[in-house]
């Protein structure tokens, strides 16, 4: 490890290391750099699931290819004789049918054909004729360019020749999965931009040095971009194609998580540099200091990430390997290249505030020096009080509602959910997303009639058929993705498996959506004590100490409960929202634990070095004092670049970043600064058993 270190920090090895990371800089960028996808979120549920063997079954049927928008005319009243006969067009007796209606301002883009003709069916009215609704069947695409693009100009020939008084709006499946595409559009660069922005003026006030904040911004950006760049290959060798939600997170992560890094290797060069005149010196014993505990740092997080490998959603599969990928090349940057960048520098490159050797730490008498000798004298009522505090933030827990209906997904309202929010007032709500029951041909009656006869369901009609099976189209009165549609689906699914002989099943986006539900508790009962067993060994093995790791996680699971308490408060309170996002409570608590750990790490690793020759008191006051500053800033900024994933009008992104923004604030001011060093005083010595380094 020395040798390694020495080339690292070597006077003209330094040079040769930067060039190495060039070279690997420009692979990631050219040859090993992923294809540039779009891909909206994916459901990834696993074979066996109801809900795919519905898709599967359904691929046999005729119509198997198609797809839906949905385009929906509001007036604000009852429509005006001129605005009935534009949406629906007149009855003709020789077709006897409707012609001349809105409808077929949409025939080029129809898939489906009647009697050589494409065919898209005239609009039906509401019963208070101040809606009316067109179904435009499509062909399935899988290119987000195509869906895109295609709903544009939908959106747009519904606009042509309208009549005054009338809205339009194009929904449905099409709709929201272009409105989801366009939530993306542009989120790299933006996300990019935003983070950029909020960690230079950070690492600005942090280091007030014009010249400094360029190397860890440049080291950190180089590692960001290649993560993106190599992330998605490492996910596609276990044949996952990461979705644009993923890749946002990573973006936001290597930020945070590299520029943390940086902020502590940097604090420790600084105060080698006022011990030690040669910098290469000095930032070899900055690296032997904080190097342990930034590879435990990143160590931690990388293998919390890796618990979803577990995961039975190929999404939260998907955000482990990403994001994993993503800390190690962080980790390498902040261990490799960052020291030989800041070592070629000369100390001018800290003005205006130069370390000069022999030069007084002013951390010894500083504000966190201070606190620490506070909090010493008086543990036991400090540690309550901050226990306090976090019981009651973690009280607005308790009220916690999971679960987010399709137009509660956005913070920016879209044209898809407004127009399906105009439909569900005039139809039933599931009338444009009917729920699909596959039977048995012989059957295929007897399961109508089953799922007619339970509580919340429309209609139910056979749609299709092949030789074999049956496709029953169940139209439920709840709006979808509402708590009230999973519960009728869930009766839905016992009325059929009765029918005997049948062999039923139930699928569809409702039902699709409530097996992702179920597979999002799955993943929580696997993951989450997963990752607590992770980050207990690692803490082991790091402090040599079986007291010190089960005081630590006790303080972050604290935090953690506290930050979705205050977190819902906000939701409720301030933001209005009705629930959380289902991805929620499962990666605000690896996020949480995994970085909220990190704070402790380099607390209590300091302080455990300090307690070889200090004592432990000493020690953990010296930790305190040497890395308050470091640590408060790494914790302000990491908060302040998850709040940037609010930028996006996603709730669930919104709702992820404000906890966790939440939570490592309260790590960082709270539960690093004060409950920790008070349990260390209360316990002693025995923080460290069964380790014995530390004076007595």
């Amino acid at each position: 490890m020395n040798s390694i270190i020495n080339v690292i920090t070597g006077r003209k090895s330094a040079w040769v290391t930067l060039l190495i990371g060039l070279v690997f800089a420009g692979l990631a960028f050219g040859p090993l750099a992923a294809k540039s996808t779009e891909t909206n979120p994916g459901i990834g549920l696993p074979a066996g699931t109801e809900s795919v063997i519905v898709n599967e079954k359904l691929a046999e049927l005729p119509g198997a290819d198609s797809t839906a928008a949905v385009i929906v005319y509001a007036a604000d009243g009852a429509m005006t004789a001129e605005q009935k006969l534009w949406v629906q067009g007149a009855f003709d007796q020789k077709a006897q049918m409707l012609v001349g209606g809105a409808n077929e301002k949409f025939v080029e883009f129809t898939n489906l054909v009647v009697q050589g003709k494409k065919f898209v069916p005239p609009a039906q009215l509401s019963n208070d004729e101040a809606t009316a609704v067109i179904s435009v069947p499509l062909e399935k695409a899988d290119a987000t360019e195509v869906i895109t693009e295609r709903v544009k100009e939908l959106r747009a020939a519904a606009k042509v020749g309208m009549p005054a008084g009338l809205t339009a709006y194009v929904t449905g499946p099409e709709g929201f999965q272009a409105d989801i595409a366009g939530v993306f559009a542009g989120a790299d660069g933006l996300l990019l931009a935003a983070t950029g922005s909020v960690v230079i003026v950070l690492l600005l006030i942090t280091y007030r040095s014009p010249v400094l904040w360029v190397v860890p911004l440049a080291v950190v950006g180089v590692a960001d971009q290649m993560a993106a760049k190599l992330a998605p290959n490492v996910a596609g060798w276990f044949g996952i194609t990461p979705d644009a939600s993923v890749t946002g997170i990573l973006s936001v992560l290597v930020f945070g998580a590299g520029t943390n890094y940086a902020l502590l290797l940097i604090a420790r060069y600084r105060e080698e540099l006022l011990a030690v005149e040669n910098r290469n010196d000095a930032m070899r014993k900055a690296l032997r200091g904080a190097g342990p505990a930034i590879i435990a740092s990143g160590s931690t997080v990388t293998l919390a990430l890796l618990t979803l490998s577990f995961a039975a959603l190929e999404g939260n599969r998907s955000l482990g390997i990403v994001c994993a990928t993503g800390i190690v090349i962080a980790m390498v940057a902040a261990l490799v290249v960052l020291p030989a960048a800041l070592v070629v520098f000369p100390r001018w490159v800290f003005w205006p505030i130069t370390p000069k050797l022999g030069g007084r730490n002013k951390s010894d008498t500083g504000l966190w020096a201070k606190l620490g000798k506070g909090v010493s004298k008086n543990p036991i009522p400090v540690s309550i009080a901050g226990f306090v505090i976090l019981a009651a933030l973690a009280t607005g827990a308790s009220g916690i509602q999971v679960g987010l209906s399709a137009t509660d997904k956005f913070l920016k309202t879209p044209e898809a959910v407004t127009g399906q929010q105009v439909l569900a007032d005039a139809f039933a709500a599931g009338s444009t997303t009917p729920t699909i029951v596959i039977a048995n041909n012989s059957k295929a009656q007897e399961a109508v009639s089953a799922a007619s006869s339970v509580a919340g369901v429309d209609s139910a009609k056979v749609a299709s058929a092949n030789g074999s099976i049956s496709k029953i189209e169940v139209v439920l009165d709840a709006e979808s993705q509402s708590d009230e549609a999973y519960a009728t689906i869930k009766l839905l699914r016992t009325a059929v498996h009765e029918v005997t002989g049948a062999d039923a099943m139930v699928g569809g986006q409702d039902a699709q959506l409530l097996d992702v539900k179920d597979a999002y508790a799955h993943d929580q009962m696997i993951v989450i004590p997963l990752i607590l067993i992770l980050v207990f060994l690692v803490l082991v093995l790091l402090l040599r100490s079986l007291v010190a790791p089960v005081l630590l996680l006790v303080t972050v699971v604290a935090s953690f409960f506290a930050s979705m308490g205050a977190g819902w408060y906000l939701f409720v309170n301030v933001f209005g929202f009705p629930a959380l996002d289902l991805s929620v409570f499962l990666y605000s608590f690896l996020f949480l634990v995994a970085l909220g750990v990190d704070y402790n790490i380099f607390l209590v690793t300091r302080a455990k070095e300090e307690a070889a020759h200090l004592g432990t008191k000493q020690g953990m006051i010296k930790a305190l004092s040497s890395t308050g500053g470091v640590i408060t800033s790494a914790g302000v900024l990491l908060a302040a670049v998850f709040a940037v994933l609010g930028v996006l009008p996603l709730v669930a992104l919104a709702q992820i970043g404000v906890i966790v923004c939440i939570g490592v604030l309260l790590d960082t001011l709270l539960v690093r600064t004060v409950i920790v060093p008070a349990l260390t005083f209360i316990t002693g010595n025995k923080f460290w058993l069964p380790s014995r380094n530390y004076k007595p």
